[in-house]
């Protein structure tokens, strides 16, 4: 902890505090949206529920749809960084199984939250279709730092495209099976069984 008055501890303070009222915002509107739906809750139904301003709440987000879909996002953001930190020798299907525990272990330590999270994001056209536009980033994200760990580019070889997208959508498969079954089989496992009945595609690019 960096003591009062040294450099760097209003940012932190500041910093704190964002994530605060970002919390209660992603909170409070994931409270109105399972019960209320997507289309039937406002802006003004979050920030009153949150106890803040519209102005607060246009600070953080631009939408009622970036309220959901900027968690999601925050942990996409991660993922090509986790896959260059895997070992270079590492086949392409497990370093990929390992980048996905980011959003593994993010919607596990919060089950209740994130069943509704994901039953709202796969039920709600607008918010999908969010969701997708992270997807295809991400999946262009992947495929660039499959290419380089494969040597491979990825503008003229479709395997690390094709590899990315199975192995995203193996987790949107596994994420479906856990959000339907009511979060009682563990997301963790399903994830390795997807991955397992791929297991031939993801071995495309393995380092030879």
């Amino acid at each position: 902890m960096t003591p009062p008055g040294q450099p760097g501890r209003p940012s932190s303070l500041a910093e704190s505090k964002r994530r605060l009222v970002r919390d209660e915002l992603s909170s409070a509107a994931l409270k109105l949206l399972a019960v209320q739906g997507f289309e039937n809750t406002t802006i003004d139904q979050i920030v009153a529920a949150a106890g803040v301003s519209q102005r607060t709440f246009f600070r953080y987000f631009k939408s009622k749809e970036d309220v959901i879909i900027e968690f999601i996002g925050d942990l996409g953001a991660c993922l090509r960084t986790g896959l260059a930190a895997r070992p270079a020798a590492e086949p392409a299907g497990v370093a990929l199984r390992h980048t996905l525990s980011v959003f593994v272990d993010a919607y596990t330590a919060f089950p209740a939250k994130s069943l509704s999270l994901v039953r709202l994001t796969l039920g709600t056209p607008a918010l999908h279709a969010r969701y997708l536009e992270r997807k295809a980033r991400w999946q262009a994200e992947l495929a660039a730092e499959l290419g380089r760990r494969a040597a491979l580019d990825p503008d003229t070889d479709l395997r690390p495209a094709l590899t990315a997208a199975v192995a995203l959508d193996a987790f949107d498969i596994a994420l479906a099976h856990w959000a339907a079954g009511d979060g009682k089989s563990a997301l963790a496992d399903l994830l390795d069984e997807a991955f397992a009945l791929v297991a031939h595609t993801l071995t495309m690019i393995d380092p030879e």
